[in-house]
This record gives C-alpha cells, sequence and structure tokens, in this order.
C-alpha cells in the first residue's frame, strides 16, 4: 500500500519533532492490559461482581477496559512517526488476520467461524483513526467525532428495524436482539457471531468505537502540545470529568450498553479513561514517581498486543474446567476467588514472555 502523504499547507502536532517517550501511556496501556487479561480469563458464573460484563444495559469496571485500550490506540496514534502512520492500514491488515486465526482456535468450521473480534475491532478503528488524523485539522476530527455518535444515536433510536418496528414505540430502545446492530450482523454475518443472533464487535457498533479512538487522538494531541505540564494535566482532568457527566445524562436517552458502544458509552469511557491517563501522567511524567511497582506495567504496555494473543493462546490451552489447579483449591469454597486466582495465573504465564521479549528489546508491532 503506498504511503499517505499529508497535504503541503497542512498544519498538525504530528509534524512536530519526536519528544520523550511519554511513560504515563505505556503504564496506563499495560494496567489496562493486564486487567482486560485477567477479566478475559475469568469463570463468567463465578467472579466477582467488577470482574464481570454488565448483562445488557449499564458499566461495570470490566466495561471500561476494551474502551480504555481503544483510547489509547488513538493516543499512542499522535506519537508515531509520519512514515508509520502513512503504513498503518497494511499493517493493522495483519492484526485483523491475526483476530481471525485466534476466533479459529475454537476449532469451528468455517460456516461458523466468528469472523468480527477484539483484534479486528481495534485494527479498523485504527486505520479509520488513522485516516481521519493524517488528513483533518483538530477541528475536523472533532466533526468526525460528533458525526460518528449523533449518526449512531439516529440509526439505532429513529430507524424502523425491519420485521420489528421503530425503538422506543414498537420495540423497546435497545432491545438485545431488535435493533439494528444485530438485525445488520445477522444480514451480513449470521453464523459466523459471537452470541448466535448479534456480536459485541459488530459491523455498526464499530463506528462508534472509532470515535472512542478519536477522543484518543485529541488526548495524545493535547499531551504532545507545548503547554506546561500542569496545564495538560488539569484540562485532561476537566475534560474527563465533563465527559463522564455528559455520558451519564446522554444515557437517560441512549443507555450505556458496552455490547452495542452506545453513544453515551463511548463518551462516558473516553471521560473515564481522560482522567486515568491524567492520573497516571501526574504520578509518572510529572511527579517521576516510578519504581518496582510501575515496571511489569510498563514491560506490558510496551508490548500489549503480543501480550493480548498470548494471553489468548494460554488461556485456550489451560481451559477453565480443565486446569487442576482450580481443582487443588477447591477448599476454598470459593468460586470467585478461585476464579480470580486462575486469571492471575494466565497473566503471570503471560508476563514471562513478555518480559523475555522486552529484555531483548524486541516490540512486536503489528
Amino acid at each position: 500500500m503506498a504511503t499517505a502523504t499529508l497535504p503541503a499547507n497542512r498544519h498538525t502536532t504530528l509534524t512536530r519533532p519526536a519528544q520523550e517517550r511519554l511513560f504515563s501511556l505505556d503504564l496506563f496501556r499495560g494496567v489496562t492490559i493486564a486487567a482486560m487479561i485477567v477479566v478475559n480469563n475469568q469463570s463468567s458464573e463465578s467472579a466477582y461482581w467488577p470482574l464481570q460484563h454488565a448483562a445488557w444495559n449499564g458499566c461495570t469496571p470490566t466495561d471500561l477496559i476494551f474502551p480504555f485500550f481503544l483510547f489509547i490506540v488513538g493516543a499512542s496514534l499522535v506519537f508515531s512517526s509520519q512514515a508509520r502512520l502513512g503504513r498503518g492500514d497494511s499493517r493493522r491488515a495483519v492484526l485483523f488476520v491475526i483476530g481471525l486465526m485466534l476466533n479459529g482456535l475454537a476449532g469451528l468450521p468455517l460456516s461458523t467461524w466468528r469472523i468480527p473480534g477484539v483484534l479486528q475491532r481495534i485494527a479498523i478503528a485504527y486505520c479509520a483513526a488513522t485516516l481521519i488524523t493524517l488528513f483533518t485539522k483538530t477541528t475536523g476530527r472533532v466533526a468526525w467525532i460528533v458525526t460518528l455518535l449523533l449518526g449512531y444515536w439516529v440509526l439505532l433510536r429513529w430507524v424502523p428495524v425491519p420485521g420489528y418496528g421503530l425503538p422506543g414505540r414498537d420495540i423497546p430502545l435497545l432491545h438485545p436482539d431488535a435493533n439494528l446492530a444485530a438485525h445488520l450482523d445477522r444480514k451480513l454475518l449470521l453464523g459466523h457471531l459471537w452470541e448466535g443472533t448479534r456480536d459485541p464487535e459488530g459491523i455498526l457498533s464499530t463506528l462508534p468505537a472509532i470515535a472512542t479512538a478519536l477522543f484518543g487522538v485529541l488526548a495524545g494531541e493535547w499531551l504532545r502540545s507545548s503547554r506546561p505540564a500542569m496545564k495538560k494535566l488539569q484540562g485532561m482532568i476537566l475534560w474527563g470529568v465533563l465527559g463522564v457527566i455528559a455520558g451519564q445524562m446522554w444515557s437517560i436517552w441512549f443507555p450505556l450498553n458496552k455490547k452495542l458502544w452506545t453513544s453515551s458509552y463511548a463518551v462516558f469511557t473516553a471521560g473515564c479513561a481522560a482522567i486515568s491517563l491524567a492520573a497516571c501522567y501526574w504520578v509518572t511524567d510529572i511527579k517521576r514517581h516510578r519504581g518496582v511497582w510501575t515496571r511489569p506495567f510498563a514491560i506490558f504496555g510496551t508490548n500489549a498486543i503480543a501480550a493480548y494473543v498470548i494471553s489468548e493462546l494460554i488461556g485456550g490451552w489451560l481451559g477453565w474446567k480443565g486446569y487442576t489447579f482450580l481443582h487443588s483449591l477447591a477448599w476454598l469454597d470459593s468460586p470467585a476467588l478461585i476464579s480470580l486466582l486462575h486469571s492471575l495465573v494466565v497473566l503471570l504465564l503471560c508476563f514471562m514472555p513478555i518480559w523475555l521479549l522486552y529484555r531483548k528489546r524486541i516490540f512486536l508491532k503489528v
């Protein structure tokens, strides 16, 4: 694929000279990927409440993890070189293929092989955010965010669902199966969906996920600017608080929903991500509090995608019911605790190869 070039009269923070690597971003990425590994290896029936996804509408701490990662993808994009951004589309095609291969580990025939997935959504959101970032200014990126979020709201709220009717009048708003996103997934991907009749990483819900990555781009631009560090911190916190409030208010009419990635959910989680990144920035980049406690997360953060892929391989190999470690802890008589301990074992096993890669200065970029 040809390398994208910037217009001659373009003004963008991406053309500034490279700055010191933002430690807080690596730390935030590492904490997020570690949390993702932990929650992905829980027993869904037995896990503690904060480690479970909301059944439908609503938001638990676990529901913050994936949007946090997309937010980080967008913020990291700003710190990438122009040359690397230009080849982002082709590189993320590899990420999409890896996601498909991980889906195939379930041993399903091609006729029922799941097509959407976490890595696939990351790849698509990254490619879209890259193109928008390369060829628009900040105002253009904001316009894209507004268009994506308002457009998605209009589609799910005021467009009749074939065979069901108008949401909010003929059918409940955001009915699990009777919504436009699920209908489109069934029309185009039936037999290849995670939940049979719908998919949490479906086609239409990828639109607001792109907006989440663009929120991260705005945060990255803010942190890469020449403003004083404390002003950056204050701006991030203010923006984050406003995002949380706006998302909660919007949820009155368009509920928070991770599986549909509703617009209110995108705004709310972006606000939470901004506050969390600001906290990391204050602790590690302003106060320079770094040490033993930050090192494992920073190591995870420098090879986050590799860590996720390894966790999927290890988690699938160990399995939930077949792992003898669980049976040896049956005396604890706490399924939730056993579930947590199992996920921490998977996390530790994932850290070992990532630590070796880090020591050899090998950073996998796809």
